[in-house]
Formats: C-alpha cells, sequence, structure tokens
C-alpha cells in the first residue's frame, strides 16, 4: 500500500472516531499535500500549515515550553488543529463548532502518531530500483 492511501485511510477512521471534525489535510513539512480528506483549497491548507509548524516550533522553543505537541486555532466557525506527525509529516485538522476539544486533542495525536509511524515505515522500506 502507497503512503498516500495508508494516512488516507488513518484520516478517515479520525472522522469516523471524531464526527465533529469536518476535514483534514496531511502535508510533507514542505507543505506538499499527501493526502486529504477535506473540501476546499487544499494545498493552500497544505502549505500554510507546514509554515504554521515551522513558526509553532520556533516559538516553543524560543519562550522555552519544550517540544511542540499542537497548535489549535479557535474560530467563529470552528477550529483547525495541527500536529507534527513524525518529522516529515504535518496533521491539519478541521472541526466544528462545539467540538469537545479533549477529545479532539487525543484524537489528534492518536492520528498523528499513526502518520509518524506509517511516514518512518515507508522511509525505512528499501527502494528497489529496475535494474536489480
Amino acid at each position: 500500500m502507497e503512503l498516500r492511501d495508508e494516512v488516507y485511510r488513518e484520516m478517515v477512521l479520525l472522522r469516523r472516531r471524531m464526527p465533529d471534525v469536518d476535514g483534514s489535510v496531511a502535508c510533507s513539512v514542505d507543505g506538499l499535500v499527501i493526502a486529504a480528506d477535506m473540501a476546499g483549497s487544499v494545498e493552500q491548507t497544505g502549505a500554510l500549515s507546514s509554515a504554521l509548524l515551522a513558526l509553532s516550533r520556533r516559538m516553543t522553543g524560543l519562550i522555552g515550553k519544550g517540544a511542540l505537541e499542537e497548535t489549535l486555532i479557535s474560530g467563529t466557525n470552528g477550529y483547525a488543529a495541527f500536529y507534527a506527525a513524525g518529522p516529515k509529516i504535518v496533521l491539519a485538522v478541521t472541526a466544528r463548532p462545539g467540538t469537545n476539544l479533549g477529545l479532539l486533542r487525543l484524537e489528534g495525536r492518536k492520528t498523528a502518531a499513526s502518520l509518524a509511524a506509517i511516514g518512518e515505515r515507508m522511509s525505512a522500506t528499501p527502494k528497489h530500483s529496475a535494474t536489480q
């Protein structure tokens, strides 16, 4: 199974566990979309998610708060949460107003951990060339 398919499957499972989640995007730390389970501006969401992750990591380091766990944005129409899914993947999750934020944080971190494991496994898999 390809990285994109495995990542997408985890994102669908997140939505099943949390019906208040209305979308998610996984992208590389340089902003390239890996998989998306949302409508709308997926490419822009991926690009901004990677930038926000970099800024959030820098801020937590600057103020001495340890390793970044998540960034949460609260808006009048709901929430957006951003997670580092290992060193190479960013997970952005959007949720409706009234979402249980404790559950969102728990399930978001769980999904991010799954994506990190998938990314690790995929990068550890040897690539075979056609000449072998």
